[in-house]
């Protein structure tokens, strides 16, 4: 099984600037994220950064990293310009892995690239997870997924879907019942695909949403979608997130 992992890593960020480069337990974040990836069965690890600060230091740290225009309207602009830096085939797969997920297990970055690898209809793969609280049913930062019978994407919201009638309005019921399935944002792309997205108009589904994935959608290209065979903790968006990760290495 032979991919790529390419990881996202801007410095500026509204809640958490310099995010990157926070230091958890001795290592900065984007150390540690590069780290759990070359734990996976990847070929090769590469930070994509709009800033030289965060390049530096990956590799002072001895890891690699590409520098990457600092004018991408998406992540998946910035994957795709890895991707025809390194001047891969267009059937190769890259894996993007959030620069802001330090616990990422190396499990489910060899799981979404296995199967992509396993699925030639698709042109990208994900995962998610059950939702067993109803706050995150109704949570907007909490995506959603419902997928078809062949594990293929049907549609993703920042709603609660599927709508569950007679339920969610009836608060002593959501518990109890099945909330449906999270999105966890981790995607294994084939380069083609992302040399396709970056010619494809923002869909109208995707303005509304704030999704970038349901570009992919809207063009008729196929996501498939799996539970993550182990649990990916939440990354690190606010300086509470950022604190939490750092009591868990600090323990």
């Amino acid at each position: 099984m032979s991919f790529t992992v390419i990881i996202p890593a801007r410095f500026a960020s509204t809640r958490l600037p310099a995010k990157p480069l926070a230091m958890i337990g001795g290592k900065s974040m984007i150390v540690r994220v590069v780290e759990q990836a070359l734990k996976s069965d990847a070929e090769r690890v590469i930070v994509a950064t709009d800033d030289m600060r965060i390049k530096q230091h990956v590799e002072q740290c001895g890891y690699h990293a590409i520098m990457t225009a600092v004018d991408h309207e998406s992540g998946t602009d910035r994957l795709q310009e890895v991707t025809r830096l390194l001047a891969l085939d267009k059937t190769d797969v890259v894996v993007n892995v959030q620069g802001d997920e330090p616990l990422i297990p190396p499990s489910v970055i060899n799981q979404v690239a296995r199967n992509l690898m396993g699925h030639p209809q698709a042109s990208a793969a994900t995962l998610s997870e059950p939702i067993v609280h109803s706050d995150d049913a109704f949570n907007p930062n909490a995506v959603k997924v419902v997928s078809d019978t062949h594990d293929m994407a049907l549609y993703f919201s920042r709603a609660p879907i599927p709508w569950q009638r007679g339920v969610f309005d009836n608060p002593k019921a959501i518990e109890s019942d099945n909330l449906g399935f999270r999105h966890i944002g981790i995607y294994a792309y084939k380069v083609d695909v992302l040399n396709q997205f970056v010619t494809w108009p923002a869909a109208p589904i995707e303005q509304l949403e704030s999704l970038e994935q349901l570009r992919i959608l809207y063009n008729g290209h196929k996501i498939h979608v799996a539970p993550a065979i182990e649990r990916v903790p939440s990354g690190v968006d606010t300086p509470q997130d950022l604190q939490r990760v750092q009591a868990y290495f600090n323990v």
